[in-house]
């Protein structure tokens, strides 16, 4: 079965491509199996070595890669290039750090000596999103490989482009065949993947659908899962924050990617007392944020498939027909490419989509409380529970709220929540389970082994 991916800027062609066999994916997963054999005991000298010579191959190509990346999902070019820095980051984070966070850990007992090993569990399957196409792809697979898994890595049809040149990265960098292997696979042939006795745990990043499907079948076969899944992340501006700050940093926050993450600012909560002068000032700073050619670096590129943009601009008019009131944009443009202006809506309460559901695109939603109290449990009132920004003054108070009212996996404070590799990344409620990046990533796909000694 043939499939192509579409540059979302022109609606041209930009390749065609062709479905792997089962067989040949089964070929796949044996060669990684064999290579996860040898790579397991490989040193962490020689494994660091790789790791940060991977990381110098992406700085030496960012501006190609970022091209490609560009073409395939249409983000603003400087964007897809900081996204390759990121990556190389991400990769000599875990060639300095791997061997710290897989020591044995002694545990005193009445043994001579009991300690925990940190095992690698073999070949892990990687299902990716096209939003982040090399990040999402390399924040799993630099700890993994540094744990001594194999990767195999089933990536959005849209960004197959970027999931080849990924693969070719590390075989440039001199990891060995099978060490990481991209599977041009259709949906129904994850389930025979994920049966494999070979293919030991599941990753996937993605909606919360894709991950209630993906979760089951890992249940259904008993592997390990991680899941990082939507978000609709709240902002809440306290009393005594900076407007203009604040109207900046929920921006930042949800513009960045053309509005497509899973952590973008979603929902922007403001209490009553300070609702209007919040509503002018991002009113008025929403108007920087213009489209156009995203090779040319404009702040918005395009949303990267017309059935993503079709879906948001419905969401967006649901919410205006059910009350809510739009300032500027939600309007879909006309001529090629599929774009969508920055979009602002105010009034927006419950039982509205841009309430109740994620929004994934550019599209701001204002939502007032009666008071403080009222916008934290604004905030909590949803099924998704990925990230949370809380904007204010008083930074003890905001600490106190984050770690005792807050119901997310972060809450960054007078700023917009973003992943690091120096810290753990993922949510809670529908946003999925598990983390990855920092010492908790790393741990995720190995087997703490007990080793007790009389």
């Amino acid at each position: 079965m043939t499939f192509q991916t579409i540059n979302p800027a022109t609606e041209d062609v930009v390749s065609n491509y062709s479905y792997f066999s089962d067989q040949t994916i089964d070929e796949k997963i044996e060669r990684a199996y064999s290579a996860f054999n040898d790579w397991k005991t490989t040193s962490f000298d020689k494994k660091k070595h790789l790791l940060h010579t991977l990381a110098r191959l992406l700085e030496d190509q960012k501006e190609q890669l970022g091209h490609l990346i560009t073409i395939e999902m249409g983000k603003p070019l400087k964007q897809s290039v900081a996204e390759i820095e990121k990556c190389a980051w991400v990769c000599d984070y875990y060639a300095e750090n791997g061997l710290n966070f897989l020591q044995n850990e002694q545990i005193k007992t009445e043994a001579r000596l009991s300690y925990i090993h940190y095992a690698p569990l073999g070949p892990v399957l990687a299902i990716m999103p096209w939003n982040f196409p090399f990040w999402q792809v390399f924040r799993f697979a630099a700890p993994s490989l540094m744990a001594g898994n194999v990767a195999l890595l089933k990536h959005s049809p849209n960004t197959t482009g970027c999931a080849l040149a990924i693969e070719k990265l590390f075989k440039e960098a001199g990891f060995p065949e099978g060490a990481f292997t991209t599977l041009l696979a259709d949906i129904p042939q994850i389930e025979p993947i994920l049966a494999n006795p070979k293919v030991k745990a599941l990753t996937l990043t993605g909606s919360t659908k894709a991950g209630q499907s993906a979760s089951q079948l890992a249940a259904k076969y008993l592997k390990k899962c991680v899941l990082e899944l939507g978000g609709s992340d709240p902002y809440l501006i306290l009393d005594d924050a900076d407007l203009e700050k604040a109207a900046e940093i929920c921006l930042s926050g949800r513009m960045l990617n053309t509005g497509q993450s899973c952590i973008a600012a979603k929902r922007f909560i403001v209490t009553k007392k300070r609702a209007v002068q919040f509503t002018e000032l991002v009113a008025e700073k929403v108007k920087s944020y213009t489209y156009g050619d995203p090779e040319e670096n404009h702040p918005l590129g395009t949303m990267a498939r017309k059935d993503l943009r079709e879906s948001l601009h419905r969401q967006v008019s649901e919410s205006i027909a059910k009350g809510a009131k739009c300032l500027t944009g939600g309007q879909i443009p006309s001529g090629k490419g599929y774009f969508y202006p920055a979009t602002l809506l105010t009034e927006v309460s419950k039982g509205m989509p841009a309430y109740d559901q994620e929004l994934f695109g550019p599209v701001g939603a204002i939502i007032t409380a009666t008071d403080e109290s009222d916008a934290v449990r604004i905030a909590n009132d949803t099924s998704f529970g990925l990230g949370a920004a809380i904007i204010t003054n008083d930074t003890d108070k905001a600490a106190h709220l984050a770690e005792q009212h807050l119901e997310f996996g972060a809450v960054f404070i007078n700023d917009f929540v973003k992943s690091d590799p120096r810290l753990p990344f993922g949510g809670v409620k529908s946003s999925g389970y598990g983390r990855e990046l920092s010492l908790l990533g790393i741990h995720e796909f190995v087997n703490a082994k007990t080793i007790y000694i009389k």
